[in-house]
């Protein structure tokens, strides 16, 4: 009954705005009134206007108790002729509804992250999401792609998100932005900078540190100026903004929601409408919501969930009137680690759930509608029970989605979603378009061109640190990639047993006599990984002074969700070598990059190729599977017409892909389940095509990498069958 009388109110006193503005329009319009008797006339006039207004004002306060309500429907028609006064765009929420410029608007949409596809394929991806139904699109705003370096801005290429908002306008698809400062995705640090982590005295991130909320001011006082011209009200996509993400599944800190509203207030005004996200559970959105009518407060829960309950829960933290029913993640799949199953979830099932929001006018977003590829090394990780339990992402993020990684939409879930969506959309769809072509071009024949060990030669690398103990990479400026750990030691006659306590996340462990000359490159030892810690006995080595050990330490993803985010990588402890701390190391940056940084090929991958096409293959052959040991290999991919491909690294360890000098990803088909990583056509050109792997490991016994047209996700002991969720 309260919200019926705000209801009623509010319509009688637009109503009465409406006609005093048209009858002062009226009464300025009359020029020439020059007379005292006209002047008297005129005060007369508005005087009786006045009066009016004041009887419709006191008849309306008494309304409900003497005639039935109109619909919400009929009494927002008048709305619809209010706002479209002046041509003003409106998007809003009343009467637990969502409202575009005056009329009811049901949120059909999806996921689709600009930065896990190539600018090139961003309106390719757009229009296939169109024609599956959607009038909504929702993305990330990833901090850690636009600052990548403290104060080093990046909005071209990937990081280009003004074009892709521009493309969703051309599309007349709008936008719900979220900003972060977190956001999850299953991305690097949950989309926190890296250096972050490198500031002295720790900043608690996602709280109401001061330290932390400065650098969130300094941030949004970046980028909330350059969307706001974006927003809905502005002629933009933008209707809604997600401050945070999921906060009450982390913490419950008011102070630092209330903060982060007040930020987002003061760039982007009171018209686009706020929102945060939490799992439909009352502890979650206890801790997570903003009270009032200032933030939005929608869920997410999981797609087999009824999800009626969740929006009668979800009515109880928002203001009365202001809580349309809003899935911001119905899951139409799962993400995968290295190691597991690869996730497949049924399309009946998925089309079935979503339909139960749907057909009772409540609204979803797809998540993900496209899920894309993680490039570089921009891929998350998860942990189980402790941080320990580490569970790193695949390169892959296709998450069955109804658009696969490559852009597919020719398979069941996306005809499903699609038919279901068809059933709610006044117009009809855009029609299907075709899937884009893929080409497999065949073998592409390798040589090891170098050991890494070749490369990173202490006597001419530039960016060697020392130390007493081991620092954490990005203490040394490193956020991405590989970290080489030097030390010098006396070997023992029985071996000596070698613990890191912590490393972040994979080290592989190798020794050396410096005075034995016959000994070019070190011998691989074993491995010690973050989910297993294992000690290693190093061998007894005849070596006529010191030896020297190595440690190749990969940083494998930064976990994003949880509470163990703040995930610094590398070496975090002592070295123990048979119970006693090793001391005076020498720490080397292997310097890769990512497809937000430097496109052009660095040093490292420069010098990987550099033997290309000599004698070289002849000579190193015979050591190929000697032991574990990090080399490139490099060949060409000969393309006559450039089209999507995919690259098998069937009988490949484990490693890192470049072409052209781009950063496709990490392959480890030993573990799968990723057999082939996706490379897109605008990474190729007609001719020969640059391919350098850096294999960890022990490389594919005949030196070939297989171009195919399909996605493959069958490697590794995962693989005896497929896990269904």
């Amino acid at each position: 009954m309260e919200k019926l009388r705000w209801h009623s109110y509010y319509l009688t006193k637009e109503r009465a705005n409406l006609l005093f503005q048209l009858s002062m329009t009226t009464t300025v319009k009359k020029s020439g009134i020059s007379s005292l008797g006209a002047m008297a006339k005129k005060r007369r006039l508005e005087t009786t206007i006045f009066m009016l207004l004041l009887a419709l004002l006191a008849f309306g306060s008494f309304a409900p108790a003497f005639a039935p309500l109109p619909s919400f429907s009929s009494s927002h028609s008048d709305l619809s002729t209010l706002n479209s006064v002046g041509n003003e765009r409106k998007f809003e929420i009343a009467d637990d509804m969502f409202w575009k410029d005056g009329k009811p608007f049901q949120i059909i949409g999806g996921d689709v992250h600009y930065f896990r596809v190539l600018p090139e394929y961003w309106e390719d991806r757009l229009l296939r999401a169109k024609a599956l139904g959607l009038n909504t699109i929702q993305t990330y705003v990833p901090w850690n792609l636009h600052e990548p370096r403290e104060g080093q801005l990046v909005f071209e290429g990937i990081a280009d998100i003004f074009s892709f908002l521009n493309l969703c306008q051309k599309l007349d698809l709008l936008v719900m932005l979220r900003v972060g400062p977190y956001i999850c995705a299953e991305w690097d640090f949950g989309g926190f900078p890296a250096w972050l982590l490198a500031i002295e005295p720790a900043v608690r991130l996602r709280s109401s540190d001061p330290a932390f909320i400065d650098l969130v001011e300094r941030w949004w006082g970046i980028l909330l100026p350059k969307i706001v011209s974006y927003a809905y009200k502005n002629g933009g996509p933008i209707m809604m903004v997600q401050i945070e993400n999921e906060f009450g599944s982390y913490g419950d800190d008011k102070a630092y929601l209330h903060h982060l509203a007040r930020i987002a207030r003061r760039h982007l005004g009171d018209d686009v409408i706020l929102y945060t996200t939490d799992g439909g559970s009352r502890e979650n959105l206890n801790k997570g919501t903003i009270p009032g009518d200032t933030v939005f407060s929608a869920v997410d829960f999981t797609t087999g969930d009824d999800p009626w309950p969740n929006f009668k829960l979800q009515k109880e933290f928002n203001a009365p009137g202001k809580s349309p029913p809003l899935s911001t993640e119905f899951y139409t799949g799962w993400l995968t680690h290295w190691g597991e199953h690869i996730a497949n979830t049924d399309a009946t099932v998925t089309a079935t759930y979503l339909e139960r929001i749907l057909s009772r006018n409540g609204s979803a977003v797809l998540y993900m509608a496209h899920g894309g590829t993680n490039f570089g090394f921009y891929n998350g990780a998860n942990t189980g029970a402790d941080e320990s339990d580490y569970k790193p992402d695949l390169t892959s993020y296709d998450y069955d989605a109804p658009i696969k990684e490559s852009g597919d939409i020719d398979n069941p879930k996306y005809q499903a979603l699609r038919r279901v969506i068809a059933k709610y959309t006044a117009a009809p769809l855009a029609s299907v378009p075709p899937n884009n072509e893929k080409k497999a071009y065949g073998l592409i024949k390798l040589q090891k061109t170098k050991s890494l060990f070749n490369i990173i030669d202490t006597k001419y690398f530039d960016g060697v640190t020392e130390s007493e103990d081991p620092l954490a990479m990005e203490s040394l400026g490193q956020m991405f990639g590989f970290m080489f750990y030097v030390s010098d030691y006396k070997a023992k006659a029985n071996g000596s047993l070698l613990f890191i306590p912590k490393v972040r996340d994979r080290g592989q462990v190798f020794i050396s006599c410096p005075s034995n000359s016959n000994e070019e490159i070190p011998k691989y030892v074993g491995t010690i990984a973050r989910w297993s810690n294992t000690p290693i006995r190093l061998p007894h080595t005849q070596c006529s002074s010191g030896s020297k050990i190595y440690i190749l330490v990969e940083n494998m993803g930064r976990i994003n969700y949880g509470q163990y985010i703040f995930d610094k990588k590398g070496i975090l402890s002592p070295v123990y070598l048979g119970g006693e701390p090793l001391h005076k190391w020498k720490m080397l940056p292997i310097p890769f990059h990512n497809l937000n940084e430097d496109q052009q090929i660095n040093s490292v991958i420069s010098d990987a190729y550099t033997n290309l096409g000599n004698s070289v293959r002849k000579n190193l052959k015979n050591r190929i599977n000697y032991h574990p040991e990090p080399a490139f290999y490099a060949g060409h991919l000969t393309v006559d017409e450039v089209k999507d491909t995919f690259l098998s690294f069937r009988g490949w360890s484990k490693g890192v892909a470049f072409i052209n000098g781009y950063n496709i990803g990490r392959f480890w088909p030993s573990f799968g389940p990723q057999c082939n990583l996706y490379v897109p056509a605008p990474f190729l050109h007609k001719g020969k095509n640059l391919l350098v792997i850096l294999e960890l490991e022990v490389p594919n016994a005949e030196l070939f990498v297989t171009s195919v047209d399909q996605p493959d996700f069958t490697c590794g002991s995962a693989n005896s069958k497929v896990h269904q969720i």
